[in-house]
């Protein structure tokens, strides 16, 4: 008997250490997606945001109204060893509408990693949230574990969150998103922890009370719309506790209803402390006016189908962004057909789980709480007219709780293989309807190979993102500085409109792409041509015109007055400029150039 028992015991030590083994490849094969090509992509406005404020830099550095040289564009990303941590969280919360945490993280992270002096590097930018998204391949693995008791479902959680193409699209910005999803993953951890308590009737420990709000606390302190996930929490505990004492609410002890209260009241401080320095320092400025929703008839119908195309990408996404509608076409009708099946499937999985009850109680916990965050966005938008649905990045508030209800209904038929339906003669294998439906059977007949499916085509959406033919970046600098390089055989200006520090991170995008330019062209010694090139390149200036009402007339004037004063020949790029051009002896260019994502732009040559 006692060596049957330590035998079990052997075996079972054996189990968990293969579990964290297959945990650590999930950890390596996602680190790696999330690591190939991080510093391909241009950055975004926001992007540049995160650096110049992490840096304790300022966008009013840059000169308005007078033409300035590249190096004064990109002032602001240059690492200074003089500013401290005091410096950014003082600065942020005047100039960004963010919470300091994430920021003051990147300032010791970047002079962990970089010289003083230098112009921060992108890579070093985005390998923080990069660690951050990797972390949050074992938190979903914890969080399914906890939440269903079972190591399989933590697994397979594990495993899509690793090559989920929406967590690689948020982990590849320089931005709080992979920071702001583990506080979410913590604090449903402790959601389901309470809940537990609550119908087990027995008393919420003051451990897991102090660690909800420490938990939630940070999460606000790293971005404002995690009160979304603290709200639908809020939801999810009002219905399930009227669902277990509807019918005799003297039940519910005492004890747990005062630290329920303590942990929302307790969250609830830290987020009015953000409130008030938001509120009283203009909330950055109006800087998110751009999500106010457009006022035409597909307002009403837009943000459902956008919420949609949120949710297909945190399990599989194919290059629907690809140049050639071919394969533009080919990857939507794989994604559909794909949909078609795994929606059904999933759904058959969660209805067999909430009979079991191992499973119910979660799966109501996960299903409410996403329920509600998605009813939120919903009503902020159509009650409020503020369109988070806009902005994918914003549904990081119940990601994880997404990747653990597919991983759920995935495990429940791991198990399953059932004997699949009569073999079709080879003969009718030729109608592509038949074979179709034969792939679904055998789909649905066997549970590993249905895991096998969802988690290769995931990889696929990884590959996708990866290779930037999904989640394309919102504008494309590299394109306009190829148009201009081609286009240009003499000095150059680039103008533009001002408004907000937006303005200045479309430009600096462009002033990136243009040292990346120049500094290949300087390695290139192949020949004269190449060399000329380069020189074109290098003399090349910016002009913000700052402007306060659109179509401004003295946006107008300015530029004339400031190209008048420049010395001929000369090119003017006017770049997303929103005013009236008219330039004395200069000729509008009208070569039908390349549509370029971010960057509306016109050549005016002058001589």
């Amino acid at each position: 008997m006692l060596k049957v028992e330590s035998s079990k015991q052997w075996i079972n030590k054996l189990s968990q250490v293969n579990d964290w083994v297959l945990l650590g490849l999930w950890m390596v094969f996602g680190g790696i997606l999330r690591f190939t090509n991080l510093d391909a992509k241009p950055p975004w406005t926001d992007e540049f945001a995160t650096m110049v404020f992490s840096l304790g830099n300022d966008f009013r550095s840059v000169p308005l109204n007078q033409v300035i040289s590249l190096d004064t564009l990109l002032q602001p990303l240059r690492v200074s060893g003089d500013v401290g941590i005091g410096n950014v969280v003082s600065l942020l919360l005047q100039e960004d509408n963010h919470p300091p945490l994430y920021f003051v993280l990147v300032h010791l992270w970047v002079h962990l990693w970089q010289n003083v002096g230098e112009y921060v590097d992108v890579g070093v930018m985005r390998s923080l949230p990069v660690l951050l998204g990797v972390l949050s391949i074992p938190g979903v693995y914890f969080l399914g574990k906890i939440a269903f008791r079972s190591r399989l479902i933590g697994q397979i959680s594990a495993s899509l969150m690793a090559v989920s193409p929406f967590g690689i699209f948020l982990a590849q910005e320089a931005r709080h998103y992979t920071l702001s999803i583990l506080f979410v993953i913590a604090s449903l951890i402790c959601l389901i922890l309470t809940i537990r308590h609550l119908y087990q009737q027995s008393i919420i420990p003051l451990w897991l009370v102090f660690s909800w709000i420490l938990v939630n606390s940070l999460g606000l302190s790293v971005h404002y719309f995690f009160v979304l996930t603290l709200i639908g929490e809020i939801i999810t505990l009002a219905v399930l506790i009227y669902v277990k004492y509807k019918n005799n609410f003297s039940q519910l002890s005492k004890r747990n209803i005062i630290r329920i209260l303590a942990a929302i009241l307790g969250t609830s401080a830290t987020g009015l402390v953000w409130m008030l320095l938001a509120i009283s320092h203009g909330y950055g400025n109006n800087m998110i006016t751009w999500i106010h929703p457009l006022s035409h008839i597909l307002y009403a119908i837009s943000p459902p189908l956008q919420l949609l195309a949120v949710w297909i990408p945190m399990i599989s996404l194919l290059p629907v962004e690809s140049d050639s509608i071919p394969i533009v076409i080919l990857s939507g009708l794989i994604l559909l057909l794909f949909f078609i099946w795994l929606i059904p499937y999933s759904i058959r999985g969660l209805k067999k789980g909430l009979q079991l009850n191992q499973f119910r109680l979660s799966l109501l916990i996960l299903m409410t709480f996403i329920g509600g965050v998605i009813a939120l966005f919903l009503i902020i938008t159509y009650g409020v007219g503020v369109d988070l649905t806009r902005a994918a990045r914003y549904s990081f508030t119940y990601f994880p709780a997404v990747i653990v209800l597919v991983g759920t209904s995935l495990g429940i038929f791991w198990h399953e293989i059932k004997q699949e339906n009569e073999q079709l003669q080879a003969k009718e294998t030729i109608n592509p309807l038949i074979l179709l439906s034969k792939i679904y059977d055998q789909l649905n007949c066997n549970g590993k190979l249905a895991f096998y499916a969802v988690w290769f085509m995931g990889f696929l959406g990884a590959v996708t993102v990866m290779i930037n033919l999904g989640y394309q970046k919102y504008y494309r600098p590299e394109q306009l500085i190829s148009v201009i390089k081609e286009n240009s055989s003499q000095p150059v200006l680039i103008a533009t409109t001002h408004k907000s520090l937006v303005q200045v991170g479309e430009m600096m995008g462009i002033g990136l792409e243009l040292k990346k330019a120049v500094g290949n062209g300087r390695q290139e010694t192949e020949g004269i041509v190449k060399q000329n090139n380069q020189n074109e390149l290098e003399n090349l200036s910016f002009l913000f015109i700052h402007q306060t009402i659109d179509n401004d007339p003295q946006s107008t004037i300015k530029l004339q007055e400031t190209v008048n004063n420049l010395s001929k020949p000369l090119d003017v790029w006017t770049v997303n400029f929103n005013a009236e051009i008219e330039l004395n002896n200069c000729t509008l260019d009208t070569t039908n150039y390349p549509y370029i994502d971010g960057y509306g732009y016109k050549r005016y040559i002058c001589n």
